[in-house]
């Protein structure tokens, strides 16, 4: 099994997702806590108990104070352990469904690697706890509303905090079951009691790292979608006998945006001696077109917006998702804890300093520029598909890309219907929310982020997407085998062929009416989220970029 080593450092994307998410036998990469980190976090806290840990100290925030508007008030030694677990109760505030597993899983790994960094200064036992569950497979019950992305997460992480220390409120689930987390902790062997000790409570709660885990889903999936959608893309063209011209190298040139480029050279690699997007191809009469046989249609000359236009809608998205990978990058590696303890004299030494890294607004940015760009991809996707059902549009493919008897049979235009109602939504929840900002606690906290609601409706808006692109390869898959025999003389390109072959192997031709579409829906996400067409077609032209 494979194992994920963290430093606080060098954690990566992809790494976060082996961790949280199982792969295709259903396994997970496990984590662990390198040795140097260890050694190091072994020092620091060294330090810590044996300078600051005294009722004499001078007043650090949360590690001898109160937290808020009660900073200026000394917590007394002896009151240590039961204020770090009255600090856990007084922020479990949550509303709403859990997370799902990925999502926690992820919260997991990146609270620990923030650990790892060492400018948080709990015990080690605390990452060790931390991964210990991870690696049981405890899942804590954490609310996915009532973080306001600044003290960090602190609702949400509070409700992690309170399964891995096994309070007696606590949830979690183990094997796919819900249960009180004393009795997942003891399903897992491990210890059901687990005490806090100073600075260990605000460290686990500190930091937005919800936010964090549900970004580096969102962009991480994101990344993908965009690849399907440029097969998506191409499967269009060649259902609608489109031009090429506008993928030409040259003209790209003349505006020369990466994103744009890269786009248009997916769609010529994937198209590649196609000879469907062909004048020739355009004299074979489709079933429904409307032109007399033997008739000569009329030039093309041009594509719709929708067609044309793609590369300059892609690329945005692209070189958007660049911008938020190396956000999305560094907070992977950041320490977001207030406060930081910092080392002087080559470490021999360690100061206290308040400041405000759990502050979520890096996130909450580039979570709605995700959303934002994503919105838009799904729309113009969303067109693509709707001219598929249209024989005015689609210059002659069968109304609603019907086989079997008409009126008897609908066809797919209710699922273009489903696939308009996602858009919808989708404008909706790309409308910024971190823009937004009301003060909390007394005014303690005058400006938030509102990064963990910009994160979480970010990843619904990529997970829509998802949907309209898949939506549209099934359709375009639909579309291609229904004209089949009358354009057998003008053949696909290659990629596209290759996407062709991997959707009918899973979802045949609906050669009758006679289909339950939600199912043919969730079979052609499925294939989108398993990476299944783009390894065919990869396999077929080579790496899409």
């Amino acid at each position: 099994m494979m194992t994920t080593t963290i430093d606080g450092h060098s954690l990566t994307a992809s790494a976060v997702l082996a961790v949280a998410r199982p792969d295709r036998t259903g396994a997970r990469a496990r984590a662990a806590l390198g040795e140097e980190a260890r050694a190091a976090l072994t020092d620091t806290r060294a330090y810590i108990d044996a300078h600051f840990m005294h009722d004499d100290a001078p007043l650090m925030y949360s590690f001898n104070t109160g937290v808020g508007l009660f900073k200026d008030q000394r917590v007394r030694m002896d009151e240590m352990e039961a204020y770090q677990r009255l600090t856990v109760y007084a922020h479990a505030t949550g509303i709403g469904e859990p997370f799902d597993a990925e999502a926690v899983r992820a919260t997991m790994l990146l609270r620990a690697n923030a650990f790892a960094s060492n400018y948080s200064g709990p015990r080690v036992a605390v990452v060790d706890r931390l991964l210990d569950c991870l690696n049981a497979g405890i899942v804590p019950v954490i609310p996915q509303k009532g973080s306001v992305g600044a003290s960090g997460d602190l609702a949400p992480l509070a409700y992690l905090a309170a399964a891995i220390c096994g309070f007696d409120e606590a949830e979690a689930f183990h094997d796919g079951r819900r249960m009180p987390a004393r009795a997942a902790l003891e399903a897992a062997g491990l210890a059901t009691d687990f005490p806090l000790e100073a600075k260990d409570a605000s460290a686990l709660i500190n930091g937005s790292t919800v936010s964090l885990a549900l970004g580096v889903i969102a962009l991480e999936d994101m990344k993908r979608v965009l690849k399907h959608a440029e097969v998506a893309l191409a499967l269009t063209l060649e259902c609608l006998r489109a031009e090429k011209a506008a993928f030409d190298p040259r003209v790209h040139r003349a505006r020369p945006h990466k994103g744009q480029a890269a786009t248009a050279r997916n769609v010529l690699r994937l198209l590649g001696d196609s000879e469907r997007c062909t004048p020739e191809a355009r004299e074979t009469l489709f079933p429904d077109e409307a032109r007399a046989p033997g008739a000569a249609p009329p030039p093309r000359v041009q594509d719709v917006y929708s067609l044309r236009c793609a590369p300059q809608v892609h690329g945005p998205v692209r070189e958007a998702l660049a911008y938020i990978d190396g956000i999305i990058g560094t907070e992977i590696n950041a320490a977001t804890d207030n406060p930081l303890i910092v080392p002087e004299a080559a470490g021999e030494r360690y100061v206290c300093i308040s400041a405000g890294h759990f502050h979520g607004a890096y996130v909450a940015q580039a979570m709605d520029l995700l959303a934002i760009t994503a919105t838009d991809l799904g729309s113009i996707s969303e067109r693509r598909l709707a001219r598929l059902i249209d024989p005015t549009l689609s210059y002659g493919l069968p109304r609603n890309l019907l086989a079997g008897k008409k009126g008897l049979n609908t066809g797919y235009a209710t699922v273009q219907c489903s696939m308009s109602a996602l858009v919808m939504e989708n404008r909706t929840l790309s409308m910024p929310g971190s823009v937004d900002s009301i003060p909390g606690k007394s005014n303690a906290e005058d400006h938030v982020s509102n990064s963990t609601w910009c994160a979480r409706k970010a990843r619904t808006v990529v997970e829509n997407v998802e949907t309209i692109v898949a939506g549209e390869i099934l359709m375009a898959a639909q579309a291609l085998s229904l004209v089949e025999s009358v354009a057998r003389e003008h053949p696909l390109g290659a990629g596209t062929r290759a996407a062709l072959e991997a959707v009918r192997a899973v979802i045949p031709p609906a050669l009758s009416g006679d289909r339950w579409y939600h199912t043919e829906i969730a079979a052609s996400v499925a294939l989108v989220r398993s990476g299944a067409i783009l390894e065919a077609v990869e396999a077929a032209v080579g790496p899409l970029e």
